[in-house]
């Protein structure tokens, strides 16, 4: 079982009371993502100007980046009631129809994850988007009948990290559609020193950088790395975090300059020196770090190749020449990325099938 780590976009538990806590309430108070920002504030607005309920709206994007905040924002700008499920809860079309025959006139349902949910259930959505309206089904067989029920209207917000994975004709009939990019150093920034004065905490400006550079372009990283930074000063009598008392703090919790935590560097560390840059298959490298493999695909890769630090060729994840460099080691003479070509080739994106796993 994979440790947690700190800098993972997922929340647990305990953090979910602090998280809400830090979340704006309103639009004026959500931090970056202008550009959505500024649609989605046309398409409130408009609603609010004719009567009616908003139409639907899907929030795509990673982990972390505000697709449940706006979802909340959305039905407080409404003046609306929220209910808040997910697609993995809504195994059975009968689910979703106990969900939607119990939504009030104007009141919004958020689902999370909304491309997990079983295809029986996606297509009563379908009907219920349109034309809110859903047909119950009644008996089995020939003497089945349906039954025709009429529901409120009401906004649907899905959210999804993999939009891709969504039926084309669910997506079509969301009316507005967002995806929420990672955040720059000068957006999280701005997220920190908000959450810094809910916090009632003393933060130079040096120290909001120093946090911010660590946090993977992610809010919700951003705030939890700022709390472990509070409990270090809180513990060493420091009563202004600086620059330098964030990078202790997050030295302590193994957290680098680059936002790198121990899982990260320990698969750049096995693809650089074990296994001489790669390629190597996502098994191979899982066993070598001692982790599973859908735990170095899901939580490290998608990082690592961001920051241009790893690759994914045909044959295998490679170490890129910024690996080396980010782990103070020579580059080896014959490296696997000397020819450019291969690092995102054709059929890139399938490493498990990679030729090194298929030896094993």
């Amino acid at each position: 079982m994979a440790e947690a780590s700190l800098v993972s976009s997922g929340e647990e538990p305990e953090e979910r009371v602090i998280e809400a806590a830090l979340r704006p309430k309103f639009l004026d108070e959500f931090v970056g993502q202008a550009r959505v920002r500024r649609q989605l504030s046309l398409v409130l607005e408009a609603s609010r100007l004719r009567g009616r309920t908003a139409d639907h709206v899907l929030l795509s994007g990673p982990p972390g980046l505000g697709k449940t905040t706006l979802s909340m924002i959305i039905a407080a700008e409404m003046n609306a009631p929220l209910r808040i499920s997910s697609g993995p809860a809504i195994q059975h079309a009968g689910d979703l129809a106990a969900i939607l025959s119990s939504l009030t006139e104007g009141e919004v349902l958020f689902l999370d994850e909304i491309h997990r949910m079983s295809r029986p259930a996606e297509e009563m959505l379908y009907m219920a988007m349109e034309d809110f309206r859903v047909d119950i089904v009644v008996g089995k067989g020939a003497g089945a009948t349906a039954i025709p029920l009429e529901l409120p209207p009401f906004t649907l917000v899905g959210a999804t990290t993999r939009a891709g994975l969504l039926p084309g004709p669910l997506r079509d009939r969301f009316g507005f559609t967002g995806h929420l990019e990672f955040y720059s150093v000068e957006e999280l920034e701005l997220v920190l020193r908000r959450s810094a004065g809910l916090l009632d905490l003393r933060v130079t400006s040096a120290g909001f950088a120093e946090v911010a550079g660590r946090s993977r372009g992610t809010p919700r990283i951003a705030n939890r790395l700022l709390r472990r930074v509070r409990d270090w000063a809180l513990v060493h009598g420091i009563a202004e975090i600086d620059a330098r008392s964030a990078a202790a703090a997050l030295d302590m919790y193994e957290v680098d300059a680059k936002g790198l935590d121990r899982l990260d560097r320990s698969v750049l560390t096995a693809l650089a020196t074990k296994f001489g840059g790669g390629p190597v298959g996502l098994s191979t490298l899982a066993i070598a770090v001692g982790e599973e493999p859908e735990t170095v695909e899901t939580v490290a890769e998608p990082y690592l190749v961001r920051e241009g630090l790893v690759g994914r060729t045909p044959r295998g994840r490679i170490a890129t020449p910024l690996a080396y460099a980010h782990l103070g080691l020579p580059v080896p003479a014959a490296a696997p990325f000397a020819d450019s070509a291969t690092l995102f080739g054709p059929g890139s994106e399938e490493g498990p099938e990679d030729a090194s796993d298929a030896a094993l």
